[in-house]
């Protein structure tokens, strides 16, 4: 599909298949047979989400495996080393997430620990010489001078890029997008901007016109899962009746393999007698459908027709022709 770069998770692969059988195999680009760029998340995200399994220290956090509920902790130092015996292109900072909403006073904590963590992830980082990237990750909730503190606190170390964290955790969607234009505008724009966990093709253009480089979202593939596909003309849920009979590509202007192969009648046929394969061709149509329009965004971009790209874009979309 033309990928450039694909992300994976810290937290996952620390348990699973665990750095040690990763690093004998040359790393985790030999491992997965993929020659591309890849990124690895520190995996804060999914501490946070586990409720109550985890517990955050000046030192890092305790956390429990959802796989076999046995412990462990990692602290920032151990998860830059991680991602180098990984052989990551661009790692990321352990982090301190909160959800929303939270108390002022607990924002701010998680805040001023991201940052003292973010410094020692340099640190470490620094100790000897790498490939590898090593980007920081802002906090601060929903709190405007608290995400500029953070974000200037973040300048100082010199960090290869930059991340806004802790939006996408149940807010509002006009609160995420007020916040992240805020966010773009906070960090250096001579050095990557990332958004992380957004989002919706819409939520994306609106973040592209923001000033943001980078994204990473399990919408495409989640979507995917259960029946739900994204197409030129808005959303489209094979499982619905109306397509049992329909011989029509899920997308007739999309270029993919599956579009180009299968009808709705066959992929809507495979979703309710759930085969395996639903899911997989499924998937293969969304991230076709997401590469596609991040590279005919960046084709705007460089032709000065970004904005009137945007809406043309969002017009169609929102048609919900399909819903």
């Amino acid at each position: 599909m033309g990928a450039e770069i694909i992300l994976a998770n810290t937290y996952h692969l620390s348990l699973r298949p665990g750095a040690d059988l990763i690093k004998s195999m040359g790393g985790l680009h030999k491992l997965i047979g993929w020659d591309g760029a890849l990124l690895t998340d520190s995996g804060g995200f999914q501490i946070f989400s586990m409720h109550g399994r985890h517990k955050v220290t000046e030192e890092g956090v305790s956390f429990y495996s959802h796989i076999d509920g046995g412990k462990h902790f990692m602290s920032p130092e151990e998860c830059v080393r991680l991602q180098k015996a990984f052989g990551s292109d661009i790692m990321m900072v352990l982090d301190h997430c909160v959800p929303y909403p939270s108390p002022n006073a607990l924002v701010k904590e998680a805040m001023e620990t991201t940052c003292r963590w973010a410094e020692r992830s340099i640190e470490e980082h620094r100790r000897e010489e790498s490939d590898s990237a090593l980007f920081a990750i802002q906090q601060g909730g929903f709190e405007k001078e608290l995400r500029r503190e953070c974000a200037q606190r973040l300048m100082d170390p010199g960090f290869d890029g930059y991340a806004v964290g802790g939006l996408s955790v149940g807010e509002p969607n006009e609160m995420l997008l007020e916040l992240a234009e805020l966010c773009a505008r906070m960090l250096p724009e001579d050095k990557p901007r990332y958004l992380m966990g957004v989002g919706t093709p819409e939520d994306l253009l609106e973040a592209i016109g923001f000033g943001f480089d980078m994204f990473d979202c399990v919408l495409p593939t989640r979507n995917a899962r259960t029946g739900m596909l994204y197409t030129s003309r808005g959303r489209l849920v094979i499982k619905h009746s109306r397509f049992r009979e329909d011989p029509e590509p899920i997308d007739p202007e999309c270029s993919c393999s599956v579009c180009k192969t299968f009808s709705r009648a066959y992929l809507r046929h495979l979703f309710v007698s759930g085969e395996i394969l639903a899911s997989m061709l499924n998937t293969h149509h969304n991230l076709h459908f997401f590469l596609n329009l991040m590279r005919n965004a960046r084709g705007a971009i460089d032709s000065g027709r970004f904005s009137d790209f945007k809406k043309e874009f969002v017009s169609r979309f929102s048609l919900a022709e399909y819903a």
